[in-house]
């Protein structure tokens, strides 16, 4: 029960940390959760190694679901989110995470890393290199609602395969197409509430079969670790909504790509 304890507290503590990321950035927080969360649940021996990134996803998607709710609901109140195309995203990316919400359980945990290491490189070059680009005076249109959701389908897959909340992928594409930065980020906050809920209910009837709420677990989600987590991120996710709008844009994408790199070396070192 100690032990248990403790691992709650220790994901207390990812979780203010992650909360204030995924109001910042409107990343959800799963590119800081997956690795963080896989080293805790590998010292406190919950389960078996090749297991352990696909329940650090499974509960990392859960955990979204509150904070990325906690985020929108800040961005809403500023006009963050950009309700004329949010629907189209949020069907795209809905459907995505459902498939690969079942999909991903059943690669082997070395592809799942590995998956997860190269998405993350490649978008923290993109978001760093866009970052130090003055700004350009091309408008990009959006492109036809129907074209924007079989985009965010792929974006959507991608992001439940590896356990974030879509802001990584979807804030790029975005602003690709010339959509402000603090509203991509509003947007993607908003999304990841879909991605969250979606891609968790692949992962808990994926995961049934090997785990019982009796473990702590539901499907693949490990509760203790999703408690402690939640306790935090809920209050601190305002906090960074809150920070977006005092930070300059390019200020923000470079935090977004250090970040991001940081992580991905972290998953392909250990």
């Amino acid at each position: 029960m100690g032990d248990v304890l403790l691992l709650v507290l220790y994901c207390a503590v990812l979780g203010s940390g992650v909360g204030f990321l995924a109001g910042l950035l409107g990343i959800g927080g799963g590119l800081v959760i997956v690795p963080v969360l896989s080293i805790i649940l590998l010292h406190f021996e919950v389960l078996p190694s090749e297991q352990v990134v696909v329940a650090a996803i499974a509960t990392s998607l859960a955990s979204i679901l509150f904070t990325s709710t906690s985020s929108a609901l800040a961005h809403h109140k500023k006009g963050n989110i950009p309700w004329e195309i949010a629907p189209w995203i949020m069907v795209g990316v809905a459907i995505g995470a459902l498939i690969s919400g079942f999909m991903a359980a059943l690669l082997p945990e070395r592809i799942v890393r590995l998956v997860f290491a190269v998405s993350v490189v490649l978008i923290a070059l993109k978001m760093f290199y866009s970052s130090t680009k003055s700004d350009s005076s091309t408008e990009r249109q959006m492109p036809h609602n129907g074209v924007l959701t079989i985009l965010t389908t792929i974006t959507g897959g991608l992001s439940a395969m590896i356990g974030i909340g879509g802001g990584a992928l979807l804030v790029p594409l975005l602003t690709f197409f010339s959509l402000d930065m603090k509203k991509a980020i509003g947007c993607a906050s908003a999304c990841g509430i879909v991605i969250a809920l979606f891609g968790s209910i692949g992962y808990i009837s994926s995961g049934s079969a090997h785990f019982t709420l009796e473990d702590g677990f539901v499907g693949f989600v490990y509760l203790p670790a999703l408690l402690g987590i939640v306790c935090t991120s809920w209050f601190t996710a305002p906090l960074g909504a809150k920070a977006t709008t005092a930070l300059p844009v390019s200020t923000i994408k470079k935090v977004f790509a250090v970040l991001l790199l940081a992580m991905a070396a972290n998953m392909m070192l250990n």
